[in-house]
């Protein structure tokens, strides 16, 4: 994700990540007031008042969401529930038919759910904006004509303003309007990159919604654009008028610092945004210039920050050989491969929430930094081919938990369901998983919902993000990059093994090279170019009900990182508390000096050292067996071992275990060194 850079924060208007700064915006409903302005002269409210107009954007019409009940939207105040516009900003006139506002306030419209952006009178009359004539993203200021302008003079200038005077910050604060309020010009600061020019720091208290207004000074002469306030005091910073009126006609200038990172670890890529187009443009043309320009660079840093970690990034470099080399684990809810501070790989992340769904559906829930990570169980009764095609299906019955909720009035309202995507894709990541990306539309927040959604036996492992919909596309290079640093067991009943296999469009690319075959009461088996093993009901009973996972993982085959099973794991029963099961898991070598349990573990199964002795031991109420299958006699010594383990509940003698896993063995073949 990009960002920009910066010590203070924009006042209203959110737009793309370019203006993080950006405080949240208000919603207005016109009106013009004085406040603590007792000096400036009266004669001069109406013209000042004329000459400034609310940013606003049209409220969405039409609502794709579906609720538990109606939404209490009669209590929401009244001027809030029957304005149809959210207000954004401020503007003011400049000019014959020439305006002002901040560049992050029209930037809100890019791409947005709302309508464009628009001024309002005090009288309530909206006009639409008509070209965009000049912009900086840096300076953080757009100069528009309108298509139908009102006849209004526009506001004196003064370039060269005196310290220490008292000005006055006309703006729509906090959605409530345009409202004057008084404060002392104390001071100019640098701008943060390079100084290139002073902002103007102010007392006047500023407030969302103020963005793009005008800083007056006591004679009502305009003398800078208010636009960002500091985080820490109040003390708020404007943008000199001079800066406006001297920038070069008819250009859009963007160079601007901008920081690009991915949760996968701390690294940042550092670089500038630098682009030029002429102008004029009308609003869509210039959202769609400017967003070009801005993917693109999007693109570039991404691509860089990838290059430049390449000899560390998972699976390569030595901080990768640890989460290279470790047993396989098996855990139903996804995790995220992330880099510590120290270098090292780790998989991170566990479900907080956990969502009983009907027909033993479920959903475990849980967040990894912007991101959520979720495991949908599908219901049993709910047809495979349906819940894998429909990405609404699959969304609703996230919804059913309850976990999504819509603020209103004070009250928390469940969204039942989000209705049908706006955007539909498949990703393929690094490891040829299949990843179903949907985008969902939330008009009321401005905010489109992204589900990166990977196929399992049982259901979906899903990656999620909110995000504006300027930053779409940033999102969506972000999540193609973690798709591919997901750790997922693939498990499920055979009866839902049987829904998954059957759809190629499904599995990912090393499928092709698996083969699971079962027939109730009568036989199972797995085949791979690693390794294969069947056995029949005297080992384990052969039901629809078994629970097999795959553990897939990410591990080293040949020297080159390979995304593949490293555990066949069958359950006798998907509800069992004991866990009666068999399995066949793969083992390596560990490099030198890599890690002491995994060279001691290496030694005990080599030299086939309890538990990997074929003796029998009880366990947590299971009897537990295992024993060391190694490849065909070659050279050298074999890098690879496999075990083969018997679990039953109870109690058994020795001999019963031993035999029951001499079946399960019999037709053990290790294919690999």
């Amino acid at each position: 994700m990009s960002s920009s850079q910066g010590v203070s924060r924009r006042i209203g208007g959110t737009g793309r990540n370019f203006a993080r700064w950006a405080l949240c915006i208000g919603i207005g409903w016109g009106g013009f007031t004085g406040s603590h302005a007792a000096t400036l002269d009266p004669a001069m409210l109406p013209r000042i008042e004329a000459a400034t107009f609310e940013v606003v954007q049209a409220k969405p019409v039409d609502d794709p969401l579906s609720y538990e009940k109606p939404l209490p939207l009669d209590l929401l105040p009244f001027q809030e529930r029957t304005d149809k516009y959210h207000s954004i900003g401020t503007a003011f006139a400049i000019g014959p038919n020439r305006y002002v506002t901040a560049g992050h306030v029209l930037l809100a419209g890019a791409g947005s759910l709302w309508g464009a952006p628009e001024l309002r009178d005090s009288q309530g009359h909206v006009y639409a904006i008509d070209k965009i004539e000049q912009y900086s993203l840096r300076k953080d200021f757009v100069v528009f004509s309108l298509a139908s302008p009102p006849s209004v003079k526009p506001l004196p200038v003064d370039t060269r303003p005196a310290l220490n005077q008292v000005v006055y910050a006309v703006g729509n604060a906090l959605g409530t309007g345009i409202v004057i309020r008084d404060g002392l010009y104390t001071s100019n600061t640098p701008e943060q990159q390079d100084g290139s020019w002073n902002w103007m720091r102010f007392s006047a208290a500023a407030s969302p919604g103020n963005s793009g207004g005008p800083l007056l000074d006591r004679n009502g002469k305009l003398i800078g654009v208010v636009l960002a306030k500091s985080a820490n005091e109040n003390l708020n910073y404007a943008l000199p008028i001079s800066e406006v009126l001297n920038a070069p006609a008819h250009q859009a200038i963007i160079d601007s610092r901008l920081v690009y990172q991915l949760d996968i670890f701390q690294a940042v890529e550092n670089g500038t945004f630098k682009a030029q187009f002429a102008l004029p443009l009308g609003l869509d043309a210039f959202y769609r210039a400017f967003l070009d320009r801005a993917n693109a660079n999007a693109d570039t840093m991404l691509k860089t920050l990838l290059a430049r970690e390449s000899a560390n990034l998972f699976p390569d470099g030595p901080g990768s050989l640890r989460l290279l080399h470790q047993r396989t684990k098996l855990n139903a809810f996804p995790s995220l491969i992330m880099r510590g501070a120290e270098g090292e790989w780790s998989r991170v992340g566990e479900a907080s929430s956990h969502y009983t769904l009907s027909g033993n559906g479920y959903v475990d829930a849980g967040a990894i930094g912007r991101n959520g990570l979720f495991h949908l169980r599908r219901p049993d009764g709910f047809d495979a081919e349906t819940y894998y095609r429909d990405a609404r299906a699959r969304m609703d019955l996230l919804a059913q938990t309850g976990m999504f909720r819509r603020a209103v009035a004070g009250e928390n309202i469940k969204i039942t369901s989000f209705g049908k995507p706006v955007q539909e894709s498949v990703h393929e990541d690094r490891w040829g998983r299949p990843w179903h990306v949907s985008v969902w539309a939330l008009p009321y927040a401005n905010a489109l919902g992204v589900v990166y959604s990977l196929p399992v036996p049982d259901g979906s492992v899903m990656l999620t993000r909110m995000t504006s919909p300027a930053s779409l596309h940033d999102t969506r290079l972000d999540m193609d990059q973690l798709s591919g640093f997901i750790h997922a067991t693939y498990e499920g009943t055979l009866a839902q093994w049987t829904g998954y296999l059957k759809n190629a469009k499904l599995k990912p690319a090393v499928f092709k090279d698996i083969r699971i075959d079962f027939d109730y009461g009568h036989r199972f088996s797995y085949a791979s170019p690693r390794v294969a093993f069947s056995y029949g009901p005297k080992v384990q009973e052969i039901t629809p009900d078994n629970m097999l996972w795959l553990g897939f993982r990410f591990f080293l085959s040949d020297g080159k990182p390979v995304w593949d099973v490293g555990i066949v794991n069958v359950w006798k029963d998907s509800t069992s508390d004991n866990q009666e099961n068999v399995d066949i898991q793969r083992y390596m070598a560990p490099p030198p000096n890599l890690d002491k349990d995994m060279s001691s573990r290496w030694q005990q199964l080599v030299q086939r050292q309890f538990p990997f002795n074929a003796v029998a031991r009880p366990e947590n109420g299971l009897m537990k067996i295992d024993a060391v299958a190694a490849p065909a006699p070659g050279e050298g010594k074999p890098s690879v071992l496999y075990t083969a383990f018997y679990g039953v509940a109870g109690t058994s003698s020795q001999a019963r275990m031993k035999h029951q896993l001499d079946l399960l063995m019999k037709n053990l073949r290790i294919k690999e060194r």
